[in-house]
C-alpha cells in the first residue's frame, strides 16, 4: 500500500512538472495572432492609417506595456480591448471578436501576450502585421 502511494504521488508531481501543462498556461501564440491582427490591427488601421506589428518592440518592452494595462496614450487600458465586454460590443462587425466572444478574459490576454513575444524583435519570429 505504501509503495501505490509513493506511486501514484511520484506521478501526479511528474504530470505537474511536464512540460507541457507550464506551456498551456503561457497562451497560444497563434489564436493570439488571429485576434491581434483581425480587432488590434484593423482599429489601428482605421484610426492611426497604421498597424504597429509585434516586431516593433523588444520582449522586455511588450513585457512592460502589458503590466503597465495601458493603451491610447494612457487614455485607456489594454485590458478594456481584450474584455469579453469588448468583443461583444464589436461581435457583429469583426468576426475574429465574435469567433472569440466567448473566451475568458485571462486567456485572450494570454494569447496576445504568447504573439507579441513570439513575434518582438527578439523574439522567435519577429512579426509584421502588414
Amino acid at each position: 500500500m505504501k509503495n501505490i502511494k509513493q506511486v501514484l504521488t511520484a506521478c501526479i508531481v511528474a504530470t505537474l512538472m511536464s512540460p507541457t501543462i507550464i506551456w498551456a498556461g503561457d497562451g497560444n501564440w497563434k489564436m493570439g495572432r488571429l485576434y491581434y491582427r483581425m480587432v488590434c490591427t484593423a482599429c489601428h488601421k482605421a484610426e492611426t492609417g497604421k498597424s504597429i506589428p509585434p516586431s516593433t518592440q523588444t520582449k522586455a518592452e511588450w513585457e512592460a506595456y502589458l503590466a503597465a494595462d495601458k493603451h491610447a496614450a494612457g487614455k485607456d487600458t489594454l485590458s478594456h480591448y481584450v474584455s469579453k465586454d469588448y468583443r461583444l460590443s464589436i461581435k457583429d462587425s469583426n468576426r475574429a471578436a465574435a469567433k472569440f466572444s466567448k473566451a475568458s478574459n485571462e486567456k485572450m490576454m494570454a494569447d496576445i501576450r504568447a504573439f507579441v513575444m513570439h513575434g518582438a524583435k527578439d523574439g522567435p519570429s519577429p512579426a509584421s502585421c502588414n
